[in-house]
């Protein structure tokens, strides 16, 4: 600990990542950061752009390349967006970031930050266009978690030669995340065909009864082939666990 004071003294430490080192978490006018949850969990702490004003989320986003290295902000708005490419400009100008218009995440990594690198893939399905944006965020967690991540995209059972044509891709992956709305029917095809753990990721797409992602939850929930479901657009959650699904493939 007194090597720490002395850093923080000599100014090569900073005073938040001090706090990080020492409480595993750090405060900013914003909330608090938990800068330890990828060495405790293994999944790297993400911040939520709901709810959050522009200047909260990029302040938070600050404090996350300061003491872990990288900052992962998700569902952002294009104020969100703008102000955090802004407060890292002036904060961290040498951070590396990654703006995803169409999934919403934000990715910062300072200069020193060494991405993990596992021997895995993740393979992030979708039914449809419509599926892009949890999809999107899912295949963003699973490639910060070291993962490589194949993409195999519009593949819903409305056609069921456009899945078949992939099995090859689909059999070559060691985790899939199936993102689908409506009746959510393409996990359930895909954990029939394949070896591999199925991630089913419902979608609020749909209409009328069982619209906004209920049906597609229902349906993965009822699925007659053995796969794991996550929340109705969780996408966080499903690149986390395909994640972990990888790490211990890698081990």
């Amino acid at each position: 600990m007194r090597e720490l004071l002395e850093a923080v003294a000599a100014g090569e430490v900073s005073p938040a990542d001090a706090e990080a080192r020492l409480a595993g978490y750090a405060t900013d006018e914003a909330g608090r950061f938990d800068a330890a949850r990828e060495r405790r969990r293994g999944v790297p702490e993400a911040i939520l752009g709901d709810g959050k004003t522009p200047a909260e989320a990029a302040s938070l986003a600050a404090t996350a390349v300061e003491t872990a290295g990288r900052a992962i902000v998700t569902r952002t708005d294009p104020d969100q967006r703008r102000a955090i490419r802004d407060r890292l400009g002036e904060a961290h100008p040498d951070a590396d970031v990654t703006v995803r218009d169409r999934s919403g995440v934000v990715v910062a990594h300072g200069p020193t930050f060494e991405p993990p690198s596992l021997d895995a893939t993740v393979g992030i399905v979708t039914a449809g266009t419509s599926d892009a944006v949890p999809a999107g965020e899912a295949a963003a967690i699973a490639a910060e978690m070291g993962a490589t991540v194949e993409r195999i995209d519009d593949v819903g059972v409305a056609a069921l030669t456009r899945i078949v044509d992939q099995l090859e891709a689909l059999r070559a992956t060691d985790a899939l995340v199936v993102a689908a709305g409506r009746e959510g029917a393409l996990p359930t095809v895909v954990a029939g065909l394949v070896d591999t753990p199925v991630i089913g990721l419902p979608v609020s797409t749909g209409y009328g009864h069982g619209g906004e992602g209920e049906a597609a939850l229902s349906g993965m929930l009822q699925s007659c082939t053995v796969l794991s479901t996550v929340n109705v657009d969780a996408g966080f959650v499903a690149g986390a666990q395909a994640g972990l699904i990888a790490r211990a493939v890698d081990r």
